[in-house]
């Protein structure tokens, strides 16, 4: 009997940490099935970077133990998500002539074509996190997806590709090192959620997912199958509860809990004369506060993302042009009367996104907030197994060049039909 195909997901976030860990038993078992959870406060980490890196080897322990003792397994090595607004995303292309000389594009022209597209110039403490092919050009035709065996001369192959600042990437390494964790592969939060949360519908008429995480706002926007756009908002659930902090003269744990409890994106449905006690929230507070205020103040904040959004969208000539909406993941996509919002100001439909796919402790992964631990498995199922989502290739770039041309030349056998 052949041994379990064990893979291990951890979504390092600013407000939480998850641990998802998954069983594969063989190609005959098409879900991955959930084993363990685990989860913790996020301590050390601000806007999606590391600001302490004992506090943050802590957290990352803590989801770690409760992931293991749910799972019964002992945890060596994981997929990794990375954030923060330090993220960047630019198009590059890559050119090469086809060396055959009956003219037909083999393999290798692709590698040499990737590879040609990654050579960018980086500030010296930037560093490139994914390389993701979008589609190839072969002597002027477009949108071809698997160009082998085609005949033309030139090649050309259109890049998306993600970079981060080196400094913060080595301070999370630095994390998992502390705790005796390997890290198997580094992926972009958001584009790890989506692989949770998209059909090959969605992405192929036109989707917008906005991972609404403690510390940033993720945006990625599918079209025609293709990953059209990635960025990251410099803004996130905990502004609100900041916001709130102040507006209420609270805790911030105070106000953490009355954003939960009582917020929402929707001022006017809420009663004038509506008042809250706040020593039943927290016993070191006092006084009694109007309601809607509360939301005035939520509102206000989800008011200025969405407004962030479609400026976002507005760049790439798609505001309120995605036929299948926005879906909304995250712990801040649970605010009462968000959804109503998005409609209102993107002019979207719009709807929350839940983990698809998997099997096992289901209800325990059935919630936004975990998209992007789950969607971590399903990325390292597609690295291991050559499943391929959207016809979407995702490359990670390792440390070295040659590194790279093995890591290109793996998946890519992989990854196409």
């Amino acid at each position: 009997m052949a041994k379990d195909n064990i893979i291990v997901g951890l979504d390092v976030g600013t407000s939480k940490v998850r641990a998802i860990v998954a069983s594969i038993k063989g190609k005959e078992e098409l879900k991955p099935k959930i084993i363990g959870v685990g989860e913790s406060n996020s301590l050390g980490m601000r806007k999606g970077v590391v600001v302490d890196i004992e506090e943050m080897t802590k957290s990352i322990k803590r989801a770690i133990d409760q992931a293991e003792r749910s799972s019964g397994l002992n945890i060596e090595k994981t997929y990794v998500s990375v954030g923060g607004n330090h993220i960047k995303a630019k198009t590059s292309k890559g050119i090469v002539a086809v060396s055959r000389a009956d003219e037909e594009v083999s393999e290798d022209d692709v590698l040499r074509a990737i590879n040609n597209a990654s050579a960018v110039s980086l500030d010296p403490n930037r560093e490139v996190i994914h390389v993701i092919p979008r589609e190839f050009n072969i002597d002027g035709q477009e949108g071809i997806q698997d160009p082998r065996g085609m005949t033309g001369v030139r090649l050309e192959v259109d890049t998306l590709i993600v970079d981060g600042l080196t400094p913060y990437i080595k301070n999370l390494r630095k994390c998992l090192a502390n705790s005796r964790v390997e890290i198997e592969g580094l992926v972009l939060n958001v584009l790890a959620a989506s692989n949770a949360v998209l059909t090959r519908k969605q992405k192929e008429l036109g989707v917008l997912v906005l991972d609404f995480g403690g510390g940033t706002v993720g945006m990625t926007v599918y079209e025609e199958r293709k990953l059209i756009h990635i960025h990251v908002l410099p803004i996130g659930s905990s502004h609100i509860t900041n916001d709130l902090a102040i507006g209420l003269r609270t805790s911030v744990e105070a106000a953490e809990k009355v954003k939960l409890a009582y917020g929402s994106c929707l001022t006017d449905e809420v009663g004038k004369k509506e008042t809250i006690d706040l020593c039943k929230i927290d016993e070191k507070e006092e006084g009694m506060v109007n309601r809607r205020e509360i939301s005035r103040i939520v509102e206000a904040r989800i008011d200025e993302i969405f407004s962030l959004v479609n400026k976002e969208l507005k760049k790439i000539n798609r505001e309120r042009l995605l036929p299948a909406g926005a879906i909304l993941i995250g712990g801040g996509s649970k605010i009462p009367g968000i959804i109503d919002l998005a409609k209102e100001k993107l002019k979207l439909p719009v709807q929350l996104g839940y983990p698809q796919g998997v099997d096992g402790l289901v209800d325990k992964v059935d919630d936004p907030a975990l998209a992007t631990a789950v969607g971590l498995i399903f990325w390292a199922l597609e690295m291991q197994e050559g499943k391929e989502e959207g016809r979407i290739f995702n490359i990670a770039k390792s440390s070295s060049g040659s590194g790279f041309l093995r890591t290109i030349k793996k998946i890519f056998r992989t990854f196409l039909p």
